[in-house]
């Protein structure tokens, strides 16, 4: 079937069989869930203006990949690239940590799945979807120059043919090759943790779940930091503090997290892998609880390996369907 477009009306349909792919496509390139969003609707603009240009050498989502690699290059060239609190400082010990907010640090964004993930019947393919969105792995992409990050992605990840990916870029395959064996290089030297995907969940990883969503609820430590991996971060954008290991992250939530006390989890999912909306018990003493973060865990070999507490609430609830408020009468569904 061909992807061509004849009217108005079958473009956009056309277009719009991408727009998923196309996301996660330029969230891997940016880091940023509403900057990659952006950006396909910047694709789909300059799509539409051009399109009477477009004379089908090549497909419609091979034009729209090409036009997107020059919005998301655009982006890179102007702007900072994005940063973990572990890109930024070393860790800190509870007992001398603080809450320091770094205004001019980009902070590597999380995204739900469904806006990055297209579904597939191939469990290798999502399986290589969702590792291809995980933080540890977006992150170190970070590291690549613009373009080697495009060739990585389009090789490594969407299975392009480096003569497509010159094609794409406007350049040779020689040199496309030449750029992957750079950018594989750089990703070998920033050493990422292992982290499992959670949809669907096995047994093992089901239950670790809900062992760590019943001590935190019950805001029982010991449980808590017997279920983490002996030297298991945990990271608060937007701040730039970060903790390693079961001492430091218990201090800290019996001490200047002790807010927490009496939170509630709502489970979901984010970047492949496991989380949680955090609802702290409001300040004001009345019945229910507010936003806090969104808890993204990243599992390895049964243990929990990464605690990653966004707390800009007021961006990532409504983009995650999470509620506003939670009620004493509030369900898990």
């Amino acid at each position: 079937m061909s992807d061509l477009a004849t009217t108005d009306m079958d473009l956009d349909t056309a277009m719009d069989r991408y727009r998923v792919e196309l996301t996660g496509y330029c969230y891997r390139m940016l880091g940023s869930s509403f900057d990659a969003e952006d950006a396909v609707q910047d694709t789909y603009i300059r799509a539409w203006r051009s399109y009477d240009k477009f004379e089908g050498r090549s497909s419609l989502r091979s034009w729209l990949y090409r036009i997107a690699t020059n919005v998301c290059l655009d982006l890179l060239n102007a702007g900072k690239k994005r940063a973990r609190p572990m890109d930024l400082t070393a860790p800190q010990h509870q007992a001398s940590a603080v809450l320091n907010e770094r205004p001019e640090v980009t902070w590597l964004e999380p995204v739900p799945d469904g806006r990055v993930l297209p579904q597939t019947a191939d469990p290798a393919e999502m399986a290589l979807a969702k590792e291809s969105v995980r933080l540890a792995f977006v992150a170190a992409l970070q590291h690549l120059p613009a373009k080697q990050r495009a060739v990585l992605i389009l090789r490594e990840v969407l299975a392009w043919k480096a003569d497509e990916v010159a094609r794409l870029l406007e350049t040779t395959t020689a040199s496309v090759n030449s750029a992957l064996q750079r950018a594989r290089a750089t990703l070998a030297g920033q050493a990422l943790r292992d982290s499992e995907p959670a949809d669907p969940l096995d047994a093992d990883q089901a239950q670790l779940l809900a062992r760590y969503l019943s001590a935190f609820e019950a805001y029982d430590i010991s449980r808590l930091t017997a279920l983490l991996h002996e030297d298991a971060v945990l990271s608060m954008p937007p701040f730039d503090l970060w903790l390693q290991g079961h001492e430091d992250i218990a201090a800290w939530h019996l001490n200047q997290g002790i807010g927490c006390k009496g939170s509630r989890l709502i489970p979901t999912t984010a970047n492949g892998m496991p989380a949680f909306g955090q609802y702290r018990p409001r300040e004001d003493w009345r019945p229910g609880h507010t936003p806090w973060a969104l808890q993204v865990l990243e599992i390895s070999h049964g243990k929990i390996v990464g605690l990653n507490a966004f707390l800009d609430t007021a961006r990532w609830f409504p983009l995650f369907g999470l509620p506003e408020q939670l009620d004493e009468a509030y369900e898990v569904q």
